[in-house]
């Protein structure tokens, strides 16, 4: 049986970032993004929470929607001189990748707090994050992913060209 898929949108992404950063009742010395998903997340609640401290981490867990054999942490950011760190995320799906990501980086800074938001958690996850706001079971297709597959973005290019 396929998963049952779930358009994700702008206007909903926006309510549900509102009340996401409503949900974060911490203060936090920066936000590193969990590229890709997290990205966007990252933008909007370091507006939000005024924050001028936004980093990237890359992780990679999945190629379009299926699931790799290992997570690859990389371009871990410098961190040293924060105190307490919000790590953003889409979805804590399998969890892996969250916890791989939050393994290297407590690794890396031993005595900095670090917490985990995402939108969405599925209660499969073996990683919960600290903050989220939706839970599902379903497949999500976001629109930061669609969008631009359905106006002719490279991986669109890519799948014409095989």
């Amino acid at each position: 049986m396929a998963m049952k898929r779930i358009g994700y949108d702008y206007d909903t992404f926006l309510r549900d970032m509102v009340g996401l950063a409503d949900r974060i009742d911490d203060s936090f010395d920066a936000i590193v993004a969990v590229a890709r998903g997290g990205m966007t997340m990252a933008h909007m609640l370091a507006e939000f929470k005024n924050l001028r401290n936004v980093f990237l981490v890359n992780a990679v867990g999945y190629e379009d929607n299926k699931k790799m054999n290992e997570v690859k942490v990389f371009n871990i950011p410098d961190l040293a001189k924060f105190k307490k760190v919000l790590i953003v995320d889409d979805i804590a799906d399998s969890g892996e990748t969250l916890k791989k990501v939050i393994e290297t980086l407590k690794k890396a800074y031993p005595d900095t707090i670090f917490k985990t938001a995402t939108i969405f958690y599925k209660p499969k996850s073996v990683f919960q994050p600290d903050y989220w706001l939706k839970e599902t079971e379903e497949w999500i297709d976001f629109f930061w992913s669609e969008d631009m597959r359905r106006f002719g973005g490279a991986a669109v290019a890519d799948s014409k060209e095989n």
